[in-house]
């Protein structure tokens, strides 16, 4: 398998993947939950009552989410707490005039499901804030395609913008989420903090089977 960080461009995950295609991106994804220890999966647990917490700060919890998720992209959490906060005090800045905007229109009275693209991920991070056991809202992020990927796809295009791409991989975190018992958003958010942990301590990681075992040397 190629290292991460010497392979030519990846391929897109196919936007309408075969039967077959599904089942493996459910086994990787039980398979790196099953890689969590107790304190990884506590902090899954919380992490989207953590978010929906910081969303009642603002008075309206479900405003206050939209705004959170409105200001969500390109941002590392602790940057996107910051600018939230603000905006919660109607003070924009430190971000694109387009999310920017979107937190205004927000804060100004407008309901996010109306501002935000409800079906992508800004949306998806929007309903596990606003409603963190929503049955159905999953967050697809790079971190989460990759785990069903089973590589990582480092800067290439991971076409997430795609409505029917980014539904195949949220119905694998579903389906995952059924045989485990726990809602997608769980689910997902354990996945992101193991599938984070891993990439913070190794230099590169291998693709598929080998994802977050054989380090780069």
């Amino acid at each position: 398998m190629t290292l991460a960080t010497d392979r030519e461009t990846l391929a897109m995950l196919p936007s309408k993947p075969t039967d077959e295609q599904r089942a493996v991106y459910v086994e990787r994804i039980i398979d790196m939950y099953r890689r969590a220890t107790p304190a990884q999966i506590l902090a899954g647990q919380d992490w989207y009552p953590a978010a929906h917490r910081l969303a009642t700060e603002y008075g309206d919890t479900r405003r206050g989410a939209g705004i959170i998720a409105a200001l969500s992209a390109n941002k590392g959490w602790g940057e996107n707490i910051r600018l939230a906060r603000q905006a919660f005090n109607g003070v924009f800045y430190g971000h694109f005039a387009d999310a920017l905007g979107k937190a205004r229109r927000i804060h100004e009275g407008e309901d996010p499901a109306n501002v935000l693209p409800m079906g992508t991920k800004t949306g998806h991070f929007f309903q596990c804030i606003a409603d963190p056991a929503d049955p159905d809202a999953v967050v697809i992020d790079r971190h989460a395609h990759d785990v069903v990927a089973g590589m990582k796809y480092g800067s290439d295009d991971r076409g997430l913008k795609s409505p029917l791409r980014y539904a195949s991989i949220a119905d694998a975190y579903r389906a995952g989420g059924k045989r485990l018992s726990m809602t997608p958003s769980v689910l997902q958010a354990v996945v992101w903090v193991v599938a984070t942990d891993l990439a913070r301590n190794s230099r590169a990681l291998v693709g598929i089977s080998g994802w977050g075992v054989e380090v780069a040397t």
